[in-house]
């Protein structure tokens, strides 16, 4: 577990995994609503070299982001009830040559890729933000994160 103390650090561990992050990765981003999951997501698209803030993919569902070191599909699944409208949305696709960040990735449910990093980010009991990852096989040798 890593200690966030404020919304900068959670945009800084975001920029870590965009370090990191290759073709075909999955990131899988869990947590409260408000817990920092779109901040971690901007931190990584901002290191993979977008100028902008990046909005939250709550009403497109996906935005991506094709001009980066690495193109990045940005989703947000909190309107999904589970992931059978997940398919639609063409995830599998984007891996072949990008990678994706999915918030509220839980509504996947056993859909979600094994191969997926999986981080839970929680509030904290005094202050700031927890960050908790799963880590799998694929990224043993990279996780900024242990």
């Amino acid at each position: 577990m890593i200690h966030l103390p404020d919304a900068q650090a959670t945009e800084e561990a975001g920029r870590r995994l965009g370090r990191v992050i290759r073709i075909g990765d999955v990131i899988a981003l869990s947590g409260d609503l408000g817990a920092g999951k779109t901040s971690l997501a901007r931190g990584l698209l901002a290191e993979l070299g977008l100028a902008e803030e990046a909005p939250s993919p709550s009403f497109a569902l996906v935005i991506p982001y094709d001009g980066l070191r690495v193109p990045v599909a940005h989703v947000d699944l909190y309107r999904l009830e589970d992931g059978e409208g997940a398919e639609e949305l063409g995830l599998d696709d984007a891996l072949f040559d990008g990678a994706l960040i999915i918030e509220w990735a839980e509504r996947l449910g056993a859909r979600l890729w094994p191969e997926a990093l999986k981080i839970h980010i929680s509030n904290a009991a005094v202050s700031g933000r927890n960050l908790t990852a799963t880590v799998p096989p694929s990224w043993e040798d990279r996780c900024p994160f242990r």
